[in-house]
């Protein structure tokens, strides 16, 4: 899915839109923490879409979770409702331009979601606890939820699909900013790095390839492959859950993975398959159209001790003739390095912005104690280094440049000015687009939530 718009200078609505789209809202979450139940009634009709009280009050019960807000609001209750009428308004656009998802879909999103949050509690059963209810529990409460959110985030991408500024609209909204609303930007660093990733042994890959053949011989045999992915993989995701993935469709795995995984038939297990993560056997569980569940078995080869210190010894002869200009850190990556990036000079890039400056809270933590002590142009000792792939290797870094903290100003900034720019544009476009809607569609909002200061006037009826 495609991630919500976030404008600065409309920071509560960005907040609560983000809240709405991403968080899990289950129902009855007041009950599982003990508190006062909730009850319920329709707070505002859409079209022929409704919104109860119980998803506002759920909504608000997890954003006080998130956010450690004590008390009752009326004014977030307020911008919530009104994300639930743009939401529900989407729904009903949805309805008029059939727009529809998939259960394969809708499976997949939740399958995603469910892993997603039972890696932030630690495990399946914590979350199951905290909870009060069982996975499939959780998954039939949570269908129609991400159900209404992926058919409204298809209308909403519809809206600002041909959005995008110029260099003239980033310097014009730019100095439409007051000068006291201008944010300040914390303390960034630009970094390169050279790689050396140590080759695995023939005799590592053979033991490996070994050990798998065996766990799939013990699994023909009768033995569970749910209970021997939980003992022996190495996939730290799917492990714990008896090594299943969930849903995904084309394009999502890995190739090699892929092109046997659509190949095999429910409860087929394949022979070893090799992907960059490392050696795996595969077993269908689902096929739903061109969707598939599988379960895997990982098991990655690792270096050898003796490999990973030649490799660091040779990023310290390479950090040597650098710091003695013997070679240029440029020569050194194109020569050396291993890495992915060797063909962009080096330069790290930011998963979360598309750029290539990183805050300090961004960084790999390992990454950030080392350059915290350096200077610009300064190169790093070795320092271990965890790849994509899970490989064991070693990088040398340079600190190519570190802002001060200040102001945001065109010339060192221009690429977040940009996105913001672009955001605001968005915003607008989404504004004008609700407007005209809500003028053309059935509205009713509750007296309760009457006396609300909505952004937008909905045309109650």
């Amino acid at each position: 899915m495609n991630k919500i718009i976030n404008i600065p200078l409309n920071k509560n609505r960005a907040i609560f839109f983000a809240l709405l789209i991403s968080i899990l809202p289950f129902y009855n979450q007041v009950t599982a923490q003990g508190d006062a139940q909730i009850i319920d009634q329709v707070v505002a009709v859409v079209g022929k879409n409704i919104i109860l009280e119980s998803d506002i009050e759920n909504q608000y019960l997890n954003y006080r979770l998130q956010r450690s807000i004590k008390g009752g609001s009326s004014e977030i209750r307020c911008q919530i409702l009104e994300e639930q009428l743009f939401q529900k308004l989407m729904v009903a656009q949805a309805e008029v331009d059939s727009i529809v998802v998939s259960e394969v879909q809708v499976e997949g999103e939740l399958e995603r979601r469910l892993q997603m949050f039972i890696t932030q509690f630690g495990s399946q059963e914590k979350m199951e606890s905290y909870y009060g209810k069982s996975i499939p529990e959780i998954k039939s409460e949570l269908h129609d939820i991400i159900k209404e959110q992926m058919v409204a985030q298809q209308v909403q991408s519809g809206i600002v699909a041909n959005v995008n500024v110029t260099p003239s609209e980033i310097r014009s909204y730019f100095r439409s900013i007051p000068e006291d609303s201008i944010p300040q930007i914390s303390t960034e660093y630009q970094i390169a790095q050279i790689v050396k990733k140590p080759p695995i042994s023939i005799e590592e890959k053979i033991r490996i390839k070994e050990q798998l053949l065996d766990l799939r011989s013990r699994i023909l045999k009768g033995e569970s492959f749910s209970t021997m992915a939980i003992l022996y993989s190495e996939d730290p995701g799917s492990a714990k859950k008896g090594g299943e993935l969930g849903f995904y469709g084309r394009g999502q795995l890995f190739p090699e993975f892929e092109a046997i995984a659509f190949k095999l038939k429910e409860g087929e297990i394949s022979n070893i398959v090799d992907t960059e993560a490392g050696y795996h056997i595969i077993q269908l569980i689902e096929r739903k159209g061109d969707y598939i569940n599988v379960r895997h078995i990982l098991l990655s080869p690792k270096v050898s001790p003796v490999d990973l210190m030649k490799a660091r010894n040779e990023l310290d002869s390479i950090a040597i003739l650098i710091r003695a200009d013997s070679i240029t850190f440029e020569y050194a990556v194109t020569s050396f390095s291993e890495a992915k990036n060797k063909n962009n000079a080096g330069l790290l890039v930011n998963a979360q912005t598309g750029g290539t400056t990183f805050q300090a809270e961004q960084l790999d933590a390992q990454i950030s104690f080392v350059i915290e002590k350096m200077g610009v142009g300064e190169i790093s000792n070795p320092v271990p280094l965890k790849t994509e792939e899970n490989e064991d290797a070693y990088q040398i870094v340079l600190l190519k440049k570190k802002s001060v903290p200040h102001k945001a100003n065109l010339k060192e900034d221009y690429f977040k000015i940009q996105i913001w720019a672009e955001g605001n544009k968005k915003q607008k476009v989404i504004d004008e687009w609700i407007n005209n809607k809500a003028k053309n569609t059935y509205v009713r909002i509750i007296d309760q939530y009457k006396d609300c200061n909505f952004q937008h006037e909905w045309e109650v009826r």
